[in-house]
């Protein structure tokens, strides 16, 4: 049989996922959603399949205080998986730099390759006797402003290799081991398995390189399948890959539309059937979550969003189990609901109901349109100001890209503009 490598993103023992409802907050009940859940589970997956090696692509610890809790999760792991006969190596990433190496140290079956920013080479053998070069870097320190693959060739033998390495990847100013799509394609390796990006490329056979993703999403925002993927490497290279979506939590966004609705408990029935649908979806996969949690976005042209807001407003939607065996919450909901008004002729009014369905039209202009991007110039101007207030010193510093942005305003407009239509037709009344 040819060698099979289960490959294993970001993991971050130590972390608790964000973004859960009040239920799920306690530590007992994040404990069976949480990263060390997932290495459990995806430990007796590798052990049930009959994996040969598992492999980490850095960050595997948070962070260095994490170093009690990370090593009893680990020791538990590698043992188990050595008592199987699976070999366990991993790359240190730029969170933990220094915890990883003094774990090696403390675990005799943990190999952690390219100590000190040097590549390293672990021959490998599948049960067939097929030979795999598994090629890894670590992170000698948690600043890296220089591309690991520069000016280097890597050690290997003879037949297919494959990559490991914690990088950021075509970011030319990163402090996390930035490196060019050509130096990788140069590299002249099988597939190349890389960490520290928590969003899953879709990798395959025919696109082996790219970012494995987080082992189990740990904020809202890291929507759709994670989990490790499992690399099968025959005599002449590649013969599949495949992800395992063994993550006890996953987050997923619903677009519920609801043009030519004419109240809001039809739309509440939309939205049930579309969440029972993609429940059912979910559960009909070969691997299935614990807790699903939602975003649910209503779409369309309508003028119901008040009415929605209100109905919903008095609803638990922590505990919306509309499969068994999956828990769903509904974590946020957003609307992008049109007017049933034409924005063009709405646009061409001279009052704030013509400004804003002029700055509605702007952003969905496409993204290199000038005036949109000084609209959302300015917008970012304005948040970066606000954040600078005292008061808001305790919350992160959120990352206004241009699409969170896009999807900020557009919200916010649309629902200034909705209020001022009503207001106008109450007036009329």
């Amino acid at each position: 049989m040819p060698l099979k490598l289960l490959a294993v993103g970001d993991l971050h023992l130590g972390r608790r996922p964000g973004g859960l409802p009040e239920f799920l907050r306690s530590p007992e009940a994040s404990r069976p959603l949480s990263p060390a859940a997932a290495l459990n589970h995806l430990v007796d997956t590798a052990i049930a399949r009959s994996v040969d090696v598992v492999a980490f692509a850095g960050d595997v610890v948070e962070q260095e205080d994490d170093f009690f809790e990370a090593y009893g999760e680990l020791r538990r792991a590698v043992q188990r998986l050595h008592a199987a006969g699976i070999k366990v190596a991993a790359v240190a990433g730029n969170h933990d730099v220094q915890v990883l190496p003094a774990l090696a140290d403390e675990l005799a079956d943990f190999r952690l390759l390219g100590r000190d920013g040097r590549w390293e080479n672990l021959p490998l053998e599948g049960a067939d006797g097929t030979g795999v070069n598994l090629c890894g870097w670590s992170f000698p320190s948690p600043v890296v402003r220089t591309s690991p693959l520069s000016g280097q060739s890597l050690p290997r033998d003879t037949g297919p290799t494959l990559g490991l390495l914690h990088c950021d990847r075509d970011q030319s100013s990163s402090p996390h081991a930035p490196v060019r799509s050509n130096e990788l394609s140069d590299a002249g390796v099988d597939a190349w398995l890389l960490g520290h990006i928590h969003k899953p490329d879709a990798l395959s056979v025919s696109n082996p390189m790219g970012y494995l993703g987080s082992v189990t999403p740990l904020r809202a925002t890291e929507t759709g399948a994670h989990g490790p993927w499992l690399v099968t490497v025959g005599p002449t290279g590649l013969d599949d890959l495949v992800q395992w979506p063994l993550a006890p939590l996953r987050w997923d966004s619903i677009t519920v539309p609801i043009d030519n609705m004419s109240d809001a408990i039809a739309a509440r029935s939309r939205m049930l059937d579309a969440l029972k649908r993609h429940a059912q979806q979910v559960m009909a996969a070969e691997f299935q979550p614990e807790v699903l949690g939602v975003r649910i976005r209503f779409t369309g042209r309508s003028r119901l969003r008040s009415s929605i807001e209100e109905l919903l407003s008095g609803e638990n939607l922590d505990d919306v189990s509309v499969v068994d065996g999956l828990r769903c919450f509904v974590s946020r909901i957003e609307y992008d609901l049109r007017p049933e008004a034409d924005l063009d002729e709405l646009a061409r009014r001279h009052d704030p109901v013509g400004l804003m369905a002029q700055r509605l039209l702007l952003i969905d202009q496409a993204p290199d349109n000038p005036q949109r991007q000084a609209l959302l110039d300015d917008a970012r101007r304005r948040l970066d100001d606000a954040s600078t207030d005292r008061a808001w010193d305790v919350l992160p510093s959120p990352d206004w890209t241009d699409e969170a942005l896009s999807d900020l305003l557009r919200e916010t407009i649309i629902g200034g503009l909705d209020a001022l239509l009503r207001q106008r037709e109450d007036d009329s009344a």
